[in-house]
Parts: structure tokens; C-alpha cells; sequence
């Protein structure tokens, strides 16, 4: 398949992380309510329109901009998520803009996977940024960071949310493993 990346997870189990074309944004976008909806637990103003969806993200720099990435990530032909990635430019580092497992999913170390493949993919500097009241999101993006740079990475709290920063070049070692 054009613009995927598979990783095997298992004996029978194929992971992959597809590029979102253009022309699936309304998938990309059908996908997203479920994150809006999980969302709006930790920000109460995010509530449904009068037609009974979220107000959707406005996706347009992913189809025009060279540094921001959309990914699907599937398990066998299923949509189990996405993820939206801002590769580095001079003056900032890569970042994920949003990450998505869907709920019966979680747990079961996919996001995981999908999170040191994207680090590999945009290798160097990285941030990632989580609401205070995520806890969920901060538990696993600090596990993930301190599980690949060994506790080399910074951590600060500014404007509500939390910040780690690190670089998947000197620092961490990444690799892939089967769960």
C-alpha cells in the first residue's frame, strides 16, 4: 500500500501507520468526533453542534503545508486512530499536534508502537504538550518519552498544560518491539 507503514505486532497482527490523503479528510474527520468526544471530558465548553456532531478541526494546512502529516493508524483494515504530526523547522521542533486510539483499543501498547515509529520517522528535537487535566495522555506520553530517552528529556508545566521536550537523536534509542 502506497504511504504506509506496517508494523507487525504479533504473529497474525499488522499495525499500520497510512498517510491521510486529501480526498479521506471526511474520514479523518468521522474519526476525530470520537477524540472530540473523548476530549470534552477534560474541556467542558466543547459541546455538539444543532446537526449532533463537534465543530470539526479545520484540516487544511495537512493538505497544503509539507511540515504538518496526518496518519491513520490501523490494525489489520480497521481505523483505530490517527495521528497528526508538525515536523521541525529551524526554529521549532517536531511536534504532535494530536494522537487518537480509539477507547476498546487502548491499552494493548498500539499507541505505543505508532508513537516510536513516528519519532523515528521525524527524527531530532520534539514537544509534546498534554492539558493539566489529561492525566491519561500525560501518564502515557511520559512513559513513552522516559521508556526511549531513559530519562534524558525535560518536563515543565506552563499555561495550563504540560510540556516534555526532548531529542530522539542524541538522547533516546528507540526501537520497535512486538507486543
Amino acid at each position: 500500500m502506497k504511504n504506509a507503514i506496517n508494523l507487525w505486532v504479533g504473529v497474525d497482527i499488522v499495525l499500520t501507520l497510512q498517510k491521510v490523503q486529501p480526498t479521506e479528510e471526511n474520514i479523518l474527520h468521522s474519526i476525530m468526533q470520537f477524540y472530540i468526544y473523548e476530549f470534552s471530558r477534560y474541556i467542558p465548553s466543547i459541546i455538539l453542534e444543532q446537526d449532533g456532531t463537534y465543530v470539526p478541526f479545520n484540516l487544511e494546512k495537512y493538505w497544503v503545508n509539507s511540515n504538518f502529516h496526518a496518519y491513520f493508524i490501523k490494525l489489520e483494515d480497521e481505523f483505530i486512530g490517527f495521528a497528526l504530526v508538525e515536523s521541525s523547522t529551524e526554529s521549532s521542533p517536531n511536534t504532535i499536534q494530536e494522537f487518537f486510539i480509539m477507547a476498546k483499543y487502548s491499552g494493548n501498547g498500539y499507541g505505543k508502537e505508532i508513537a516510536k515509529k513516528v519519532f523515528t520517522m521525524f527524527p531530532g528535537d520534539w514537544k509534546i504538550t498534554q492539558i493539566e487535566k489529561n492525566k491519561p495522555a500525560r501518564y502515557f506520553w511520559q512513559g513513552i518519552i522516559n521508556d526511549i530517552c531513559k530519562g534524558e528529556f525535560t518536563e515543565r508545566f506552563e499555561g495550563g498544560k504540560y510540556i516534555q521536550e526532548f531529542n530522539t537523536k542524541s538522547e533516546c534509542k528507540i526501537s520497535n518491539h512486538r507486543i
